[in-house]
């Protein structure tokens, strides 16, 4: 049976995460993108100076946190492993190429983030306790009158974040540490989940109140590092911009294969791991934007804008532009391991190290505290608020066992159901398009 179950997982996983779901999401993108006249484009200034110019603001709309907490929260889950292995893995498989794909998969996903945190803010609703919630199943049942389609998306979200949000996440902070520094990944287990302990049991408040702080202290430090490091190899840089952008439509040579063989790898492996870090069109970041204060959705929406500027544009980027520049990503090395040679040569000594290992286990753990509330969400749509803390704890087990590398098929088979979750999320964006469009020209109809 466990081997019928993973050669299955296998086949769908194929599809999930391969070129149907690609041009699925990016078809999407560009579409919205198309929809609101290329709204990312018109208003990133404006949304830069919403997040940035009013984070200690304080809103008496309903909600439980602030609209900068909301959107900490949704970065913590959002820029994790994928943003320094991921990109890694891309360009060591696709060429440096695949950078420019992936700042294609952030441009047009800045504007499906956006629209899927709109249309959520719109139909959000209190659970049985007072608690705004809202998500792709609300819009689904109170929008577009699919409430069973909604419990299929609630049920793969409950699922999946054991993979993607928690197993995964573990696993490479124990892999991480136990390589850096000898930890028994049991050690780490046991301490990431007492750490995530302290912040989830306090429940979506305390979440808020610690991401607000943890995120940008880690996205800046491992910003600062890859900054050094341009900075030191900036006559490499003009060489290195060019090598990606000549790789994204001609191949790269050293990849082997003929250029329209290479091409395509570009474009998948770039488009792809964009789409796993950013998470644009999976319908995650939504479950907690919708418990923001705020006055309107589609303010809360330019919040999505600058999480997927932030994720992808920034921190992917330095991290491809730091591979590139050291001239180690041709060298047969892959993932983290890629990563961290890249950054040890470019930094002095062993900070090198510091910089990739300490990043590598703040991304992840800060992943593990924000999939906690979206798995959190969804099962309380599910069952009730009663469901929270039974699922809190079973959230803390899987910590553990992925940080000792048990249960792969539970993981394998969580990362297929992630995936997935894009089809339900996609129709509830699609299917309300014409209510995103009357929602912008609301908000914008007066001076901003």
């Amino acid at each position: 049976m466990t081997e019928l179950i993973t050669s299955a997982n296998a086949f769908i996983n194929g599809y999930v995460w391969g070129w149907p779901m690609i041009v699925l999401l990016v078809g999407t993108g560009l579409l919205l993108t198309i929809v609101t006249g290329g709204l990312q484009f018109r208003y990133l200034g404006f949304a830069l100076r919403e997040v940035l110019g009013k984070i200690n603001q304080k809103s008496t709309a309903a909600g439980e946190v602030s609209p900068f907490q909301a959107v900490a929260t949704a970065l913590a889950s959002t820029v994790g492993v994928g943003n320094i292995a991921g990109v890694a893995t891309a360009i060591s498989i696709g060429g440096p190429g695949a950078l420019f794909w992936l700042w294609v998969s952030g441009v047009l996903g800045m504007c499906t983030k956006f629209a899927e945190i709109v249309i959520a803010l719109h139909y959000r609703e209190p659970d049985a306790t007072g608690q705004m919630r809202g998500g792709a199943m609300y819009v689904l049942r109170k929008g577009l009158g699919v409430p069973w389609l909604g419990t299929i998306f609630a049920g793969l979200v409950a699922v999946a974040a054991f993979g993607i949000g928690n197993m995964v996440q573990a696993n490479s902070v124990a892999a991480s540490l136990q390589a850096s520094f000898g930890v028994d990944p049991a050690t780490t287990g046991l301490l990431l989940a007492a750490l995530t302990a302290a912040v989830i049991l306090g429940g979506i408040k305390r979440i808020g109140q610690f991401t607000e702080y943890l995120v940008p202290f880690m996205a800046l430090f491992y910003l600062a590092g890859g900054l050094f490091i341009l900075v030191r190899f900036a006559s490499e840089l003009p060489e290195a911009l060019m090598l990606v952008m000549t790789s994204a439509f001609e191949g790269s040579a050293a990849m082997g294969g003929f250029a329209g063989s290479t091409v395509m790898l570009a474009m998948r492996y770039g488009i792809a791991r964009g789409l796993f870090s950013n998470e644009a069109g999976l319908g995650s970041a939504p479950l907690v934007h919708a418990a923001a204060r705020t006055d309107h959705p589609v303010r809360q929406g330019l919040y999505g804008i600058f999480e997927v500027f932030v994720d992808t544009i920034l921190v992917c980027t330095t991290s491809g532009l730091v591979i590139l520049v050291t001239g180690v990503w041709s060298d047969g090395s892959t993932g983290a391991e890629l990563a961290g040679r890249a950054f040890s040569v470019g930094l002095p000594g062993t900070w090198g190290n510091i910089v990739v290992t300490t990043s590598l286990v703040l991304f992840a753990y800060s992943t593990v505290i924000g999939w906690s509330y979206y798995g959190e969400t969804a099962i309380v749509y599910l069952f009730g608020p009663r469901a929270a803390l039974p699922y809190k704890i079973a959230w803390l087990l899987f910590i553990f066992l992925g940080a000792i590398g048990s249960l792969h098929l539970v993981w394998d088979v969580a990362d297929t159901l992630n995936g997935l979750m894009a089809v339900p999320n996609l129709i509830a964006v699609l299917g309300s398009i014409g209510l995103l469009r009357r929602l912008i020209r609301e908000f914008f109809s007066t001076p901003r």
